[in-house]
């Protein structure tokens, strides 16, 4: 009976991890680290948007990077002024470690000056990513 008791524990705290997990990833947030931190075109291999600019970090292996790159790439043609950069993890691992760049893929949200202003960590939905750039501007 005991055994019982225990595995349907571990299950219940499994799922409420999964659905807390699950609920967070994406979502673009303020993260109170990046205020001070920028990224120029030099940094980023192309220049920057000319009202803000969506960096994305991925990788070979990450199937949510595909999705990703197609929702901001839509965003960036929808939103006049706005860049959409993807960065390869692992050919810049400088710039993944100096922005704490921990999973991918993680989207940043730039303003005009290059200044992170928000951050997704796993795919964003278009809406978040559009209320996101009203912000940046």
């Amino acid at each position: 009976m005991t055994g019982l008791v225990v595995c349907g524990l571990v299950l219940a705290l499994a799922s409420a991890y999964g659905v807390l997990h699950r609920r967070r990833s994406g979502r673009v947030r303020v993260r109170g680290r990046d205020g001070d931190k920028r990224l120029d075109a030099a940094e980023l291999g192309e220049g920057l948007g000319e009202r803000a600019t969506l960096v994305q970090f991925s990788s070979a292996f990450c199937a949510p990077c595909r999705a990703t790159r197609r929702v901001l790439a839509e965003v960036a043609t929808m939103v006049p002024g706005v860049a959409h950069v993807e960065i390869d993890a692992e050919e810049h691992l400088d710039l993944v470690r100096r922005l704490d760049i921990l999973k991918t893929p993680t989207v940043l949200v730039l303003d005009a000056d290059g200044r992170i202003v928000r951050r997704a960590t796993g795919q964003p939905r278009r809406a978040d990513v559009i209320a996101a750039l009203g912000e940046a501007v």
